[in-house]
């Protein structure tokens, strides 16, 4: 008998993702069958799934914590904000539409049915399904056709445990306020609640425990300490993209503003010889950094507009004369191009826009989005190269000629002349070690990271964090068979 239990958040970012792979992982060391759920997620920072599809990158982990593949049921409906009121709507795996916010709030009930499909398909071969919610069901202005938090439990009938986030200050606050704003049909959906992010004496909060218990009659699963090794595990939301100040070679990377796919920096932070400097709107880039690396971008264009806005064109020039590396990844690369076409207006009017110029290739964006497990190898080395491509476009021109990667007897990339710019569309290639040490070795960086290992063992030391303070076995006694 398949159970289900659903982790909602009392506001967003108060850690859900992190806490499920941990459950995720912790569960499947007990021998049990695991698999993570989102009904809807929101975000630029999507992986490719064996079956051909996309979902956010933070179920992926989820994934790989229960030690499973990812698959498109783990996430059916994921929003991809292209603009500051639109997004791309992918619906299990494959585009649906872009929609506004105010049309997808209408289209929201019609993505129940596929949701709920996706779920039914995931329970088959489970003992337990770990859902978690999006932002917070105290946001009851969008109740109404929900489907990532309430909405969903009571499609599923699904039992709901509400996690509060006390690093910023009033969880107390955010949990009994979340019940007092709820109906009493939502709230009694909640059977029980955890804390995260404490620092500290634990036992300092028995006090506030205490006076959540009394106020809601929801049981404690406990308070979950800070988990000091969270900045290893990819960041779902762009929020979260940090600097990492490693020693010696320096990579700076402009925060575009439809930043996408950006877990490609993870395994160069995760490098003790590297440092990984986050270059925020405002800011020139630094003229003394050993290498540029301009990540993917969910609108090209637009963010091609944004870095000339900030005049990191004309560092980036500078950084060059000076014999400074650039890397592009997909939009990144794009953007290194003499040229851009967009002859239907998929990201925005018809028409084109010059690129940066470094290299001599055009892209031209097309309707067909490019999704797909990649392997490849790395031809200077003939080491082997594991990634994905995500990606609208086709790139030509005369520095194709000198790609540096080979996909099956497919060349991939491209060089200038001098080789100091390079750009590919293969995303997550610096997971691969061999690969990463092979590049960056070349450019002077020195590399000593297993970064799959290490990600691995940063999973099974949450899984550990989870068992120590959260009560497991309180939360597999309040799962329930779903009931849809």
């Amino acid at each position: 008998m398949t159970k289900a239990i659903m982790i909602q958040g009392a506001g967003s970012n108060v850690g859900k993702s992190m806490v499920v792979a941990g459950i995720a992982r912790a569960l499947a060391n007990r021998g049990l069958a695991v698999r993570p759920f989102k009904p809807q997620n929101m975000s630029n920072n999507a992986a490719v799934t064996e079956d051909g599809g996309e979902i956010g990158r933070a179920q992926a982990l989820q994934a790989l914590a229960a030690k499973v593949a990812p698959h498109t049921d783990m996430n059916p409906v994921l929003l991809k904000p292209e603009t500051d009121t639109g997004a791309q709507v992918i619906v299990q795996g494959k585009r649906f539409a872009t929609l506004r916010a105010r049309d997808y709030g209408r289209a929201k009930p019609d993505l129940l049915t596929p949701t709920l499909e996706s779920f039914r398909r995931l329970c088959a071969g489970a003992d337990i399904v770990v859902v978690e919610g999006a932002g917070s069901p105290a946001e009851i202005n969008l109740r109404k056709g929900d489907i990532a938090n309430m909405g969903f439990a009571e499609a599923a009938g699904v039992p709901v445990i509400l996690m509060g986030d006390i690093d910023r200050g009033g969880v107390i606050a955010q949990l009994v306020g979340t019940q007092a704003v709820l109906s009493q049909e939502d709230a009694g959906r909640i059977r029980g609640f955890a804390i995260n992010k404490f620092r500290g004496d634990v036992r300092l909060f028995d006090d506030g425990l205490h006076a959540i218990v009394e106020r809601t009659g929801w049981p404690s699963l406990g308070v979950l300490p800070w988990f000091a090794d969270a900045w290893r595990l990819p960041a779902e939301d762009v929020m979260d993209i940090a600097s990492a100040k490693g020693d010696g070679f320096r990579i700076a990377v402009p925060r575009l503003e439809r930043i996408a796919n950006f877990d490609d920096l993870d395994p160069l932070s995760a490098e003790p010889g590297v440092s990984v400097e986050i270059i925020e709107p405002g800011r020139p880039l630094p003229g003394d950094v050993d290498m540029v690396l301009i990540p993917g971008s969910k609108s090209t264009i637009a963010d091609l507009a944004h870095f000339r806005a900030q005049g990191w064109d004309i560092d980036l020039q500078a950084h060059v004369r000076r014999g400074g590396h650039v890397l592009g990844i997909c939009g990144g690369y794009q953007m290194l191009g003499r040229e851009i076409a967009d002859p239907d207006g998929i990201e925005g009017a018809p028409g084109s826009v010059p690129g940066l110029g470094l290299l001599d290739v055009t892209t031209v964006m097309k309707p067909q989005k490019h999704l797909a497990l990649t392997r490849a190898t790395y031809l200077p080395t003939g080491d082997p190269v594991e990634g994905y491509e995500i990606h609208l476009g086709e790139t030509t021109g005369p520095d194709c000629a000198r790609a540096w990667l080979q996909v099956d007897r497919r060349a991939e990339g491209a060089s200038s002349t001098s080789g100091r710019v390079r750009g590919c569309y293969l995303h997550g290639l610096f997971s691969s070690d061999a690969f990463r040490a092979a590049f960056l070795s070349a450019l002077g960086a020195t590399v000593e990271t297993a970064y799959a290992e290490e990600l691995d063992g940063v999973l099974d030391a949450l899984a550990a964090h989870v068992e120590t303070h959260l009560d497991l076995d309180m939360l597999l006694r309040l799962a329930q068979e779903p009931s849809y």
